[in-house]
This record gives structure tokens, C-alpha cells and sequence, in this order.
């Protein structure tokens, strides 16, 4: 294999020895050629059509609050080795503090976006960084694979890249394994080695934010059979490479009328896509497991970067359910019902599950694991208790949003332009309001509470928790092999330890 000298975007510094793009140079970088299809037609400029621009904006405005002076400390890390300065996302973590630091960083973006974006830089990145901090995983095939993750991470924290993934098969016929499908190139993967790399061919999903990103990672966390192994790949792709076609689901954003009534569609639709993969040349340097049924699924589970990603992942949700209890307090306090007893229990039900979810991320890192190469892995049970709990969780704590909201939430003015209208606006303010709250707030702070917890755009993100860790009874499994059930069943022995001359023995207190 040959190694890559990758180029560079000419990275703004915020420094000397700093490397950090903004949100102008993300947004010309998408100008690529890359082909994003939609509504039977291929998008020109995923910038400026109204499927995309207002995510576009969104990531935009992220590596903007990155790059600001203000947020250094936080949005920043130094490669020791080098002196590099780098988004914290592709901080290594070598403790506890260190997992705090990223936190801190990740947090502040994930309040940016109100939780709504789950797949922001931030997500791969904790990925790849989770890859490079255990070459020796990836070397037990080759030491070329092992210098391979190692150095596209460092590619990918100087270039402060956007990278997307797509590592699930499309549901076609999960009876059968991937090579037993009909057409051997439906799922993606191996079609042949050429000079130089190998030629990828199939399709994968869920490729949420693949249509905004500038690297795909394509892999597998499904687990794969034996006669599986072309499948069995994890490599790096441009998501502008010959190609790589890209299909969106249907945008919410395009769909929104207008910014009042669809204030987070029109922002923080980061869109989710199947891409295909259609002869698709991947350089032997950007390959870290190739053909390797064991390496494939080791990626991901005796390295740090599933609980480095889904640490991520833990903020981002601790940072929605925080946004989904202040809005719900703020139409509780319009309608004149928060000092209301009942109503203070509702918002204290949301309270304690926003206020459990970051516990747990704060419990991950004081019980996170220092491996022999002293790197901090976040606590395994912590998170994946969070995983196993959020798709149940989510679901009951929408419906005890729409509760506490009632009618108020579908009893609105059709548009905005209805206040625009003069036959009609005289009406709607006098009838829509709430002391202190004129027409227009009151319905502006229920068009957000609706687009939250009940429009097409809310409707997707509770599939969307469902399921962005895996099927539900996977991760249970997954929590069930990182809990402490030694020390559980100990505790249960321990009660049964006691001599039998006292079973007959009448209980304590009774006569």
C-alpha cells in the first residue's frame, strides 16, 4: 500500500499552528460535483436548494462558533505530539478531565442545533478518533491498515472535515446474509482489486447528513456471515467520488412553508439517505479493514469508538430533552397553568428524565476506563444504559408534552400569512393570545412546540431515537454483557446466606 499525502483546504488559523475552517470555507467546499438526487432530479448546489441550505446554515454556522476566538478553550485541543490546535471532537482522551473537555465542546455545538442534528461533525469524528487511538486492533491484519486510521485521523482533524456514515444494509430480505441476496452487489461491497485500491459496488444506509458531509465512512455494524467477507470492509469515501450517488429522503425542509410556522424543519433537517455505491475506486490508504469478518465488527467494539461516537450522540440527546422541558415550561407559563401543582408534577417528570440522561453522561466519564495505552474510555454501562432507555423514553415524554400542551397545539392559524391578511388578523389576535403574549407569540411558540413534538419533522426524530443505536433489543443485549452482574447475583447470595435453624425461627418483632 502506498501512503497518501492528502491536501488541504488552506484552513483559516485561529493561531500560529492552529488549524480550524469556518463556516464560508464548509459551505464552498460542498461546491464539489458531488451527485445528490431528490424530488426525480439532481441537485446542482446542495448550498442553495431549499432541501439543503437550511442545514447547510446550520453546519455552517457551527464551524463559525469553532472557529470564534471566545469559544477557544472549548471548541479546541492541541495534538501534544505536534502543537497542532484542532476541534476538540478529535480529541483523544487520555482521563477524566479530558472526557469533560470534549464534553464541554460538544455540548456547546449540540446547543446550537437544540439537539435537533444528530449526525453534526461531531458524531464521526468521535468515531475516528476512537479508531486511531487503537491501531493495534486494526494491525492485527496489517500494520498498513493500523496507519491508515491513525493518519486519516490526523488528516481529518487538520482539514476539520464533515464526515458522514453509512454501515447498515438496506432492508431488502434480512432472511438471508449478504452474499446469499439475489444480486451480489446489492449490499455494499467488495467488486475487485485494482492497481492501487479496491472497487466498491452496492448500496448502504442510513446516511443521515451524507448529502451535507465531505467523507462517507462505509463499513458494517451489522453482524456479517462467514461467506460475508466482501461486505466485510470499513473504508473512506469523498462523498463528491465517482460514483457515489446519493438519494434523500423526502425534505421537510423543502416542505415547510415558511420559517414561523416550521421554525426547526427550515434549520435542522439534516435529511437521511441511502447512498449507492456504484464502481466506487477506494485508494488502498483509505482502507482500515478489508475482508476481515472479525476486524469489522473489533472496530467498533474493542476500540473506543462506539462509546466515544454515542457519547456524542448522549449529549446531543441530554441537550433535546433540555430544549423539549423549557419549551414545555414556556407554553406551561403562557397558558397561565405552571403554578399549578399537577403541572409542576408533568414539568418535574420531564426535569428528571433531561436531568438522568446527563447524570448518566457525567457518571461515564467518572467511571471511565484508563486501557493500557492510556487512553480514557467513557463508562460502558452508563452508556449504553442511556441507549437502552432513550427509544422507550423519547416516545413517553412527546406524549407528555402533547398532554400538557392540549388543543392549543392543532388549533392555530393556517400560516403566517393569515396575520397578514386584514379580514382576517383583527380576528386571530383577539381570539389566539394569552395575558402577556400577543397573537403572533402565543402562535410562534406553538408552531415550535408542534414542529417539536408532532409535525412530519417531530415525527421522524422519534424513529429517530428509536433507533439510532441499533434495534432496541440489541442494545439491551449490549447492556446486558456491560453490567456488573457478578457483583448483582453476589448481593442476591448474600441474602440467602444465613443458617437454616433460623427458618423456622419466628420473624424479628412478632411475639
Amino acid at each position: 500500500m502506498t501512503k497518501v499525502i492528502y491536501t488541504s483546504h488552506q484552513n483559516q488559523l485561529l493561531d500560529g499552528a492552529a488549524f480550524m475552517r469556518n463556516g464560508s470555507q464548509y459551505v464552498d467546499a460542498l461546491r464539489d460535483g458531488r451527485q445528490v438526487f431528490i424530488e426525480g432530479e439532481r441537485v446542482e448546489d446542495v448550498t442553495t436548494h431549499p432541501a439543503f441550505r437550511g442545514a447547510v446554515r446550520s453546519i455552517a454556522h457551527l464551524y463559525d462558533v469553532a472557529c470564534d476566538e471566545q469559544h477557544r478553550d472549548t471548541m479546541t485541543t492541541v495534538f501534544p505530539d505536534t502543537g497542532e490546535r484542532v476541534n476538540v471532537s478529535y480529541l483523544i482522551p487520555r482521563s477524566q478531565e479530558d472526557l469533560a473537555r470534549r464534553r464541554r465542546g460538544l455540548r456547546l455545538w449540540a446547543e446550537q442545533t437544540y439537539g435537533l442534528m444528530g449526525r453534526t461533525p461531531d458524531h464521526v469524528a468521535g468515531f475516528l478518533s476512537g479508531f486511531a487511538a487503537a491501531p493495534d486492533v486494526f494491525a492485527r491484519a496489517d500494520k498498513d491498515f493500523a496507519d491508515n486510521v491513525v493518519r486519516f485521523h490526523r488528516f481529518a482533524a487538520r482539514e476539520d472535515i464533515y464526515a458522514a456514515y453509512t454501515i447498515v444494509p438496506p432492508q431488502i430480505d434480512r432472511s438471508k446474509p449478504a452474499h446469499q441476496q439475489a444480486d451480489p452487489h446489492l449490499y455494499a461491497g467488495v467488486k475487485e482489486e485494482r492497481d492501487g485500491g479496491i472497487v466498491i459496488k452496492g448500496a448502504q444506509m442510513l446516511g443521515t447528513g451524507a448529502a451535507l458531509a465531505d467523507w462517507i465512512h462505509l463499513s458494517s455494524i451489522v453482524p456479517l456471515r462467514p461467506g460475508d467477507e466482501d461486505y466485510a470492509i470499513s473504508v473512506m469515501v469523498p462523498a463528491s467520488a465517482p460514483g457515489v450517488k446519493i438519494f434523500p429522503r423526502r425534505s421537510y425542509a423543502h416542505a415547510a412553508t415558511s420559517d414561523y410556522d416550521y421554525p426547526l424543519a427550515t434549520r435542522f433537517d439534516e435529511t437521511d439517505s441511502l447512498v449507492v455505491y456504484d464502481d466506487v475506486f477506494v485508494p488502498w490508504e483509505n482502507v482500515f479493514v478489508y475482508r476481515d469478518l472479525d476486524l469489522v465488527q473489533a472496530q467498533w467494539w474493542q476500540t473506543p469508538a462506539w462509546l466515544l461516537g454515542n457519547n456524542q450522540a448522549q449529549v446531543r440527546l441530554s441537550t433535546k430533552l433540555d430544549f423539549l422541558t423549557g419549551v414545555a415550561k414556556q407554553v406551561a407559563a403562557m397558558n397561565g397553568v405552571d403554578k399549578l401543582p399537577p403541572v409542576q408534577g408533568t414539568l418535574g417528570e420531564l426535569a428528571a428524565h433531561a436531568t438522568m440522561v446527563n447524570g448518566l453522561l457525567l457518571a461515564a466519564e467518572y467511571n471511565c476506563r484508563i486501557d493500557d495505552d492510556g487512553v480514557a474510555w467513557p463508562g460502558a454501562a452508563e452508556t449504553f444504559a442511556s441507549t437502552a432507555l432513550a427509544p422507550e423514553m423519547y416516545g413517553k415524554l412527546l406524549t407528555v408534552v402533547r398532554d400538557l400542551c392540549g388543543g392549543g397545539l392543532i388549533q392555530l392559524p393556517s400560516s403566517v400569512e393569515d396575520f397578514d391578511n386584514p379580514e382576517i388578523a383583527e380576528q386571530i389576535e383577539r381570539y389566539v393570545q394569552s395575558p402577556g403574549h400577543p397573537a403572533r407569540d402565543r402562535v410562534r411558540l406553538l408552531k415550535l412546540a408542534w414542529d417539536l413534538v408532532g409535525s412530519e419533522f417531530a415525527s421522524r426524530h422519534h424513529q429517530y431515537e428509536m433507533f439510532y443505536a441499533g434495534a432496541p433489543f440489541v442494545v439491551k443485549m449490549r447492556m446486558f454483557q456491560n453490567y456488573d452482574f457478578d457483583h448483582a447475583t453476589t448481593l442476591a447470595d448474600s441474602a440467602l446466606e444465613y443458617d437454616d435453624a433460623d427458618d423456622r425461627a419466628p420473624a424479628l418483632g412478632v411475639s
